[in-house]
Formats: C-alpha cells, structure tokens, sequence
C-alpha cells in the first residue's frame, strides 16, 4: 500500500483562507498583515512553544469579536479555487491511501475535502468550534479587542522591537485574563510539529514508516513534515514551494496543474526514490512556457535557480486565482 500526504493550501486549494476570513471585517486585512509579521518574528525565534502556523490562534479573538461563525468558514471553502488537476490527480490514485495534512481551520479543510475527493478519516487539521466560544465570550472582554485593534493599525509601519512588545504584551499578559483566552489557550494549530506527528501517526495505522510514504508540501508549515520523510529516505516533494519549504524536499516541482506529480508518483511506485530521480533527471523542462519543471534537490545545496521557477509558477497560479502576494 502507498501513502501519500498532502499540505492542502498551496497543492490543493489555492485561496489563503486566513486573509480570506480577516477580510470579513473593517481593516481586518490590515490587522493580519501585522500579526503575520509577529507570526514571523516567533517562528524565527525557534521556540520551543511556538510553531509555523500558530498564527491561526493568533486570529482567534479578532474573528470571535466581529461574529465570524463557523458557515461563514465554510462558504470561504466553498469559493476557493482549486488548483488544476487536484481532483482529478486523487481520483487517479486507485492504489493509493491518500491523506492531507493542514493547519487550517476544520470548517474550511472538511469542505476542501469534499470537493477534492479524500475521505475526511483522512484527514488531520485545525480543530476550531467558533460557534462555541461565541457563548462563552462576556461581553465587557471585547474593549480589549478594540483597543489593540487600535493599537495594530497604528503600528502598521512600525519597526519589529515595538511590534514584538506590543503583541506580546496582549498575548501573554492582557487576554489569558478574558474570555476570549480560553479560546487561544485551546485551539492547537496543525502546523510545523504537529505536521509531523500527524504523518507519523497516520503512517502507523497502516504499519509503514516515513522512509515508506510520499509527501508533498510548499511553505513553512510543512517544512518539518518535508525533512522528516526526505531525512529517512521516502520523497518529499515540493510543489511551487517557497524559500522555507525547498530546502528539505527531496524533489522540487513547479507547475500549473498539480497532476504533472503523477510522474513522480508512478516512478516511485516502480522503484522508489532511484526511480523517481532516473525519472527527474531524465525531463527537459528549463523554466519557460507553462511546462511542468523538476529539480532533483537532493545534495543540492544551491537553490537560488529552482527557487526562481518556483515563485514564478507560484505568483502565476496565485495571480490566475485572483489571490494577492
């Protein structure tokens, strides 16, 4: 039996459902843009309690105060463009046991699920019951909100030392005292760490190990989940990835429709890493037109010209989306 794991946004589906759920409220878009900076400035920390992704707790009080539900997150699904060849590239893996991984909310990652055509067993994301945590917000807690909302888009343009202090005085001193620190403390993001431990605990249920299975992944999030199966030797694919992502994949592929992997798959399928680099090596794609392009990374410790390709195809699959960078 082969295994393969997908990230969801970026393989999958291509609307960035955070901005999509930030925009649902005045300046909300401006709200994200600098908690993502501090998202940033955590993640490049490396602490031990923080993870690529933990940003969609960060959001938390923001979407409970301005009445965001959780029909609201799944009308975001129902929307988003799917990326080319997504649905038809799972239902051609008949021998395949097809998992996603993703950090983003449940309401969301279940409706993406439908439409892609993966069993919703298997799939592992961001649990988030939003409807509940409206019951248990007291209403005198939401001045908070309001004033560091005040607060945020006044540092818009601000440096990161005043952005650092200013959020982490909010997170960690000012909301675990209200309602709505019940809800952060809760929810625990599918991202980084947590990616990881998904894949391995999937991976168990059917006896196999990370050196046996397929992933595929294209930003932050799924960097772990990358390392951990190119490290022991399975393939970790990289599919219009970013700088954070394409260094520990196994092989990069950047193209408009995500059924070009089906090259790779049937290689490993038939022999395994070996294959699939035979089977790299022997493409011609050189960056132009809209053909798929491969890049075998592994040993590759120069990536500047598979990273241009990649956040080109990236910036045109996006732009075709209607999606902002």
């Amino acid at each position: 039996m082969n295994l393969i794991f997908f990230d969801m946004e970026g393989p999958l589906s291509i609307q960035d459902n955070v901005y999509e759920l930030m925009k649902l409220f005045p300046d909300g878009d401006q709200v994200l843009e600098v908690i993502s900076r501090y998202d940033d400035l955590l993640a490049l920390e490396g602490r031990d309690d923080y993870d690529p992704g933990d940003k969609l707790a960060l959001i938390i009080p923001f979407l409970i105060h301005h009445g965001v539900t959780e029909e609201d997150i799944r009308g975001l699904a129902e929307r988003a463009a799917i990326v080319a060849g997504a649905r038809e590239l799972i239902m051609s893996l008949n021998h395949w046991q097809v998992y996603c991984i993703s950090t983003s909310y449940e309401q969301y990652a279940n409706r993406i699920m439908q439409r892609v055509g993966i069993a919703p067993e298997n799939l592992a994301c961001t649990r988030f019951p939003i409807d509940r945590y409206h019951s248990l917000v007291r209403e005198e807690d939401r001045t908070i909100v309001l004033d560091i909302e005040r607060e945020i888009l006044a540092l818009k343009d601000g440096d990161d030392e005043v952005i650092k202090r200013c959020l982490d005085r909010f997170f960690r001193e000012e909301l675990p005292r209200t309602s709505f620190g019940f809800a952060h403390r809760e929810v625990k993001p599918m991202g980084g760490r947590r990616k990881a431990a998904a894949l391995r605990r999937f991976a168990r249920t059917h006896r196999q190990f990370p050196e046996q299975v397929v992933v595929v992944g294209d930003s932050i999030t799924d960097a772990r989940m990358l390392e951990t199966v190119d490290r022991a030797g399975g393939l970790a694919i990289a599919f219009n990835a970013n700088e954070y992502s394409l260094p520990y994949a196994t092989v990069g592929l950047a193209s408009t429709n995500i059924s070009d992997l089906k090259i790779l798959l049937d290689a490993w399928e038939k022999g395994g890493r070996m294959a699939v680099e035979q089977a790299v090596t022997g493409q011609g794609g050189k960056g132009k037109g809209e053909e798929p392009i491969f890049h075998w990374l592994e040993g590759v410790s120069d990536l500047e010209e598979p990273l241009q390709i990649h956040q080109r195809i990236r910036r045109l699959v996006r732009q075709e989306a209607g999606k902002p960078e």
